[in-house]
């Protein structure tokens, strides 16, 4: 075993140092730097063995990621909910390399359902009702705090070896239904988007109904980027499928996508979403933003097709298979509850059909 010095400390520092190394296994010798007179308060060698300096470089680095966060930072943030599956997982992998490149926080969202919003608990007499009530939630909170402490630990590992880059992160668990819990959260917090895992196409249309990523991709009024299980590979994307009503909003969406993914060198296929009896004016309106968005957006090339209103989400399927997109980008507009229940909005539909990442921009 060679040992080599990381860091010179004063002694105070240099046992805060050693304890947050050897937390993360990392073994620490400390030496004195003035040897011949080491009553001089000279300074302590921080010693490591060489084969652990990269691991240890990482953690010195970042040494606030390695402390238990319980609230979140005054940062602004990207949420990502999870309900500790490894779908959710790969969403808040993707989310520490968005929140990297902006230099963000991540806040992780667990929500459980108490028992007093369940009706599987028939107790007739109401003392006996309300401490097995009080028993089964805590048993719940319990367990929900167990998993998330697992699932940081997890998260921490991987920024520890690398795996990950190194962001800041807090935990947030709240009792209730998980949709309302994230749209209420994301109302209160204003995050800069939110990363959410889903299940393959395949699984999603067995769960149509009450499915969380549908209901809060037709609410949210904040960008929301669904990673289907399975994805392990989006970062930046390549080549990005978005589709365009031909208005003004378009420029909003294609700004925020831009900001959203600034280090991306992508090729933007606009698809505009148009009916037969203004075809003609929709290929005039598409021509005129693709060039727009070329002296815009330098950094994205650009070019547009039509696609027909009824058949759209039917054509990612195809596109997919010839042109190999690696996100889907759809601008989403305030509709009522009863308007989103009688026609679900494109991304909604979209969810469902195809098994590509999907980034909702609300204009």
């Amino acid at each position: 075993m060679r040992l080599i010095t990381v860091a010179i400390h004063t002694y105070e520092r240099a046992l805060a140092v050693k304890a947050l190394l050897e937390a993360e296994g990392v073994a620490v010798t400390l030496q004195n730097v003035n040897l011949d007179n080491p009553e001089v308060a000279s300074g302590v060698r921080i010693r490591i063995d060489e084969q652990n300096l990269a691991l240890a470089l990482r953690i010195l680095e970042n040494p606030d990621i390695f402390t238990t966060h319980s609230t979140d930072q005054a940062q602004q943030r990207i949420l990502v909910p999870t309900d500790f599956t490894e779908h959710a997982y790969v969403a808040a992998q993707v989310a520490a390399a968005i929140a990297a490149a902006h230099k963000l926080s991540i806040t992780f969202l667990n929500s459980y359902i108490g028992p007093h919003l369940s009706d599987n608990i028939q107790l007739t007499n109401a003392l006996t009702y309300e401490f097995r009530e009080s028993a089964i939630e805590e048993e719940i909170i319990s367990g929900a705090r167990r998993s998330m402490q697992q699932w940081t630990d997890r998260f921490k590992a991987d920024i520890k070896h690398g795996i990950i880059p190194p962001v800041r992160f807090a935990t947030q668990i709240s009792e209730g239904v998980p949709e309302e819990i994230i749209l209420d959260y994301a109302k209160q917090t204003a995050p800069f988007m939110l990363v959410m895992g889903t299940r393959s196409a395949a699984r999603k249309e067995k769960e149509l109904i009450g499915s969380v990523s549908a209901e809060v991709l037709d609410s949210c009024r904040y960008p929301v980027l669904t990673i289907p299980e399975g994805d392990h590979r989006f970062a930046n994307p390549s080549n990005i499928l978005f589709f365009s009503n031909l208005d003004q909003e378009d420029m909003l969406a294609l700004d925020a996508l831009y900001r959203i993914f600034p280090q991306a060198k992508a090729h933007v296929v606009i698809v505009s979403i148009t009916s037969r009896r203004r075809f003609g004016s929709s290929e005039i309106s598409a021509n005129a933003l693709t060039e727009y968005c070329r002296k815009q957006f330098n950094q994205f090339t650009f070019t547009s097709m039509p696609v027909n209103i009824k058949t759209a989400a039917e054509e990612v399927g195809k596109l997919q298979t010839s042109q190999q997109f690696d996100l889907v980008v759809v601008a989403n507009r305030r509709k009522s509850a009863f308007s989103r229940m009688l026609n679900p909005g494109l991304a909604h539909r979209l969810l469902f059909q195809a098994d590509l990442p999907l980034l909702m921009i609300p204009v």
